[in-house]
């Protein structure tokens, strides 16, 4: 037998829905003798149509790198087609032999003049290399010029499909005849752009 407490308790949350409940019904009432009949809006929500959202169409999804499978590998597949995609062809070997190696008589060093020609726009680009870094496949280097009173950089790799050729315009010396450049990298020269006109042209002090 429950105490009389918890009763009042009862009775007193029980008539509290109850006055609630004969308001929401006496609202209903009033609002059909107006209109003579209940409103929409009480008896069913509006619902709204979904449209899709208007995503650009000149968005490009970035392409997803190379994945690895070495399952695959270990068990003997996919072999030419992982290699096709690591290792350079046989023309860029001799690249990185000759004149991408330290003990190479003919290797280059930054401050060279160089002249790249690749496969798709812009085909062919000159200018100093001032920089190089030797990365095995991955070996890549940096060529500066002025286009324009406007100093501009582009990176190189050997391993790049897309490049053709590369032509040694003017050998690794410095500002002065007869003197090779000391320095592994030439950043300097892109807030000197005198100096950069001298290793481009050949200019002596």
């Amino acid at each position: 037998m429950l105490p009389r407490t918890s009763l009042r308790g009862v009775s007193r949350l029980l008539s509290t829905s109850a006055v609630a409940r004969n308001a929401a019904v006496s609202a209903i009432n009033n609002a059909a003798g107006v209109t003579g009949r209940i409103p929409q809006a009480l008896l069913s929500t509006p619902e709204t149509p979904l449209q899709p959202y208007p995503f650009s169409t000149r968005t490009l999804a970035p392409i997803p790198p190379f994945d690895i499978n070495e399952d695959k590998l270990r068990n003997g597949k996919g072999l030419m087609e992982h290699l096709h995609k690591t290792v350079p062809n046989f023309d860029k070997q001799e690249l990185l032999a000759t004149l991408f190696a330290h003990k190479h008589p003919k290797c280059l060093r930054p401050g060279c003049v160089l002249r790249v020609t690749m496969e798709h726009a812009p085909t062919s680009f000159a200018g100093v290399m001032i920089a190089m870094k030797h990365r095995g496949i991955d070996t890549s280097f940096i060529l500066r010029n002025i286009v324009e009173g406007t100093g501009v950089e582009m990176q190189f790799f050997i391993n790049s499909p897309h490049l053709k050729n590369i032509e040694v315009l003017r050998d690794h010396t410095g500002t002065r005849k007869g003197r090779r450049v000391r320095r592994g990298k030439l950043y300097y020269l892109r807030d000197q752009s005198d100096k950069m006109t001298a290793f481009a042209s050949g200019v002596t002090d």
